[in-house]
């Protein structure tokens, strides 16, 4: 009866994770939902006749599973996900301050609740399994003992694991009858199923033009009279942490949390749907310093063997002196492996800057704009440099060192006052420039590394685990001050992969051939491609006024038409079927290439250079 026990609290704590959501209205829900905590069961049913002898040994193992399906209940409720693999290797000492935002008396009581229930049912299966057995042998002498005794179990038993069985098969069956966003996955499954390869590697074929746009013919905006615009010019990038498009008012948002961003975008070039590649920052730093997608079932330390010049080695060739620097810590996420050998002539993050407030994620932005502004000082004059920015304000749980003006009831609130003070530093920053006389012999390019999601769509909240507007779409501004005085909005769909070659062609500098993002300044419309595989593994592409996100390896997809749905809630892949299967065929093709190109970066390049 263990089995049972085990799989009665592992119904109750998925029953406690799904409590208040929207899920769909099918006979088949129900078997989606729990045929996996069955196979969990039946696996523990397994394990516990192979240590019959062992009994204290299954009981550990019943209170570890137990105990790991009480912390991922909050999990779920919070971020719609059971802890994966990815998820694991991100949870690092510099997210102790939101691990610790996250143990408040009602999600500690949800998991003692579980904990509750798995000593009563422990309990009652133990009683019954007792009664069970000791009752067999005068069921044996009314009935067939082949049919009853089978492996040492009562009938009860065989009667339990047969009704678990079923309910495993028609579940899994159920799974592609109904879509329950991911939470369906039992805790122990999800974890095993995220270590293994998500996407299979296919022989890269470099031609393919994964952005080819279906959506009209129509040519976009026409930059290109700035190419070279910029020639002689310092360089300064910023990526704004966590920073979604909608947040912001230059983009329509309702406040006004970066005043100095929005004074900025009046005199810049503001693209309106520019889109992360990978919504978290150390793989979206990758794509935008080396103009390469990131991969599928990949980590950081992949992408140092990647040789792509990086927008540092380019311009160090040119002359500049080139810094990166970061409020938080280089070795989160393996970071250090993307930005080592880059051609950043200074490196600096939390541990080099100190700080006036230290939280695990890293120091304040205003002790960072110090130091950027102090080597700025050291470079002899008139000598040019390239500075790359990374802040942290916007950062998970939000902590700022002095009130906003926004309220702080809520992370929504608390996320706004984070952005104001991430943009006061901003302000002085671009001050000190101009002090100093620099800020109209310098290009600027501003961009959000990925948004911040905070329930637009059900049981979305954070950054890394949905492909929606508020995870992926991103503020990009170029500015030029002293250039032009007037701002510009491009409307066509942009990439952060687009980054690099439009920062160099405004130079008008030479873009190295094997990066895989294109210049803004063309006319040309082209797509936007993206994917995450921190939970369900995810891809998807915007194309003109259409957005596609489907779920690698299974049928589900949703296609939204933005013009007319800007806020994602109309599924209408039913009634575009054509498209949906050329762009879906395409993301396929486009995610195992990539796998290949990021994986065996050798092996390509010789391949390529076969006659």
């Amino acid at each position: 009866m263990k089995a049972l026990a085990l799989f009665s609290v592992l119904a109750t704590a998925k029953l406690l994770a799904v409590a208040g959501r929207d899920l769909p209205l099918s006979a088949w829900t129900p078997l989606a939902l729990f045929w996996q905590d069955a196979l969990v069961a039946l696996v523990f049913a397994a394990v516990d006749l192979a240590l019959r002898k062992k009994p204290v040994a299954i009981w550990i193992l019943f209170w570890l599973i137990a105990g790991y399906a009480a912390v991922n209940v909050v999990l779920t409720r919070v971020l719609s996900s059971p802890l994966t693999w990815q998820m694991s290797r991100a949870a690092g000492g510099a997210l102790t301050d939101s691990i610790r935002h996250y143990l408040t008396p009602g999600n500690l009581a949800l998991m003692a609740t579980v904990m509750f229930a798995a000593g009563i049912f422990a309990t009652i299966g133990g009683r019954v399994g007792r009664r069970c057995r000791a009752a067999q042998p005068a069921l044996v002498g009314r009935h067939c003992r082949a049919a009853t005794a089978i492996a040492g179990l009562s009938r009860t038993e065989h009667i339990g694991l047969f009704a678990l069985a079923l309910l495993a098969i028609l579940g899994a069956v159920g799974s592609d009858r109904v879509d329950c966003g991911g939470l369906h996955r039992n805790a122990l499954v999800a974890l095993v199923d995220s270590a293994s390869p998500r996407v299979r590697s296919r022989p890269a074929i470099a031609s393919n033009n994964w952005r080819a746009t279906g959506a009209d013919n129509r040519s976009g905006e026409d930059l290109t009279s700035l190419r070279g615009a910029a020639a002689g010019r310092n360089v300064v990038v910023i990526a704004l942490e966590s920073t979604g498009a909608r947040s912001l008012r230059c983009y329509g948002g309702q406040e006004d949390p970066t005043p100095n961003l929005t004074r900025l975008a009046g005199t810049s070039l503001l693209f309106e749907n520019t889109y992360s590649v990978y919504p978290e920052s150390i793989k979206g730093l990758f794509s935008v310093l080396c103009s390469r997608y990131p991969a599928f079932d990949t980590r950081a330390e992949d992408y140092a063997r990647i040789r792509t010049p990086s927008i540092a080695e380019v311009l160090a060739r040119d002359g500049c002196r080139t810094a990166l620097f970061h409020s938080g810590r280089f070795m989160y996420l393996g970071m250090n492996a993307v930005i080592q050998q880059r051609g950043f002539e200074t490196l600096a993050d939390a541990g080099d800057i100190g700080g006036n407030f230290n939280s695990s994620f890293g120091v304040d932005e205003p002790a960072t704009v110090e130091r950027m502004l102090a080597w700025i000082d050291a470079l002899p004059r008139g000598q040019r440099f390239f500075l790359h920015y990374l802040p942290i304000a916007g950062h998970h749980p939000y902590a700022t060192p002095e009130r906003g003006p926004f309220r702080e009831s809520d992370d929504a609130g608390q996320y706004l006052n984070a952005l104001h003070f991430g943009d006061d530093a901003l302000g002085e920053f671009l001050e000190g420039l101009k002090v100093r006389g620099l800020d109209t012999h310098t290009l600027f390019v501003i961009y959000g590394d990925h948004g911040e999601a905070f329930g637009q769509h059900q049981g979305n909240y954070g950054h890394t685990l949905f492909l929606y507007e508020e995870n992926i779409r991103v503020p990009l501004l170029v500015a030029l001050p002293g250039a032009w005085h007037e701002g510009k909005r491009v409307r066509r769909a942009a990439s952060l992969i687009d980054v690099a070659p439009t920062l160099l062609d405004l130079l008008g500098l030479k873009v190295p051939a094997d990066y895989q993002g294109a210049s803004l300044l063309e006319p040309r419309q082209q797509s936007a491609l993206f994917f995450t595989d921190y939970s369900l593994p995810l891809a998807g592409v915007r194309d003109g006024q259409w957005k596609l996100i489907t779920e690698v390896g299974s049928s589900r997809v949703k296609l939204f038409d933005l013009e007319t749905d800007p806020d994602e809630i109309c599924n209408v892949a039913g009634q575009f079927p054509e498209r949906v299967t050329e762009w879906c065929g395409r993301l396929a093709e486009w995610t195992s290439t990539q796998k290949t190109l990021v994986l065996r970066p050798a092996q390509v390049a010789r391949n390529d250079a076969r006659p």
